[in-house]
């Protein structure tokens, strides 16, 4: 079964969010699983393209856009459609976007991020009542400002 963890961040901007985000794909990364970012729309993909090459001078995160060439040897993709092909071997799913998708079940951990701005907390508590409502493991992560 799909195991969910949810982080919670004390701020309340979406840089802060997306920072995060780019920092906790690297840690699933080095624990070895390959990861799909579901972001909320091509926009927020591309940014967080952009951040992953830039969010620590002394790392590189492998990554590609859904769809690109590099997309089935890198180990983390980016995408706000469809999700990578089902023998693209993804074992994780960190879910930028306010909904479920409904594949999510396909993976075996999906992290959701939640910040502190009103939009984003209220899609993710209808996402952690569905989760819980469905039977779903799901653990909360609060996290200290600047962590």
């Amino acid at each position: 079964m799909t195991r969910i963890d949810f982080y919670i961040l004390p701020e309340t901007t979406l840089e802060a969010r997306l920072g995060f985000a780019c920092r906790l794909a690297e840690t699933i990364a080095r624990k070895g699983y390959r990861l799909h970012l579901h972001a909320e729309d091509e926009a927020m993909a591309r940014e967080l393209d952009d951040k992953l090459w830039t969010f620590r001078p002394d790392a590189y995160l492998p990554h590609a856009l859904l769809g690109s060439d590099q997309a089935e040897t890198v180990p983390v993709t980016l995408g706000w459609q469809e999700p990578p092909p089902g023998d693209a071997g993804v074992q994780a799913m960190l879910n930028l976007h306010p909904a479920i998708p409904e594949w999510f079940s396909r993976f075996e951990r999906v992290a959701e991020i939640i910040n502190q701005h009103q939009d984003v907390l209220t899609a993710k508590r209808e996402c952690w009542q569905t989760y819980k409502k469905r039977g779903y493991p799901v653990t909360p992560h609060h996290l200290r400002a600047g962590g």
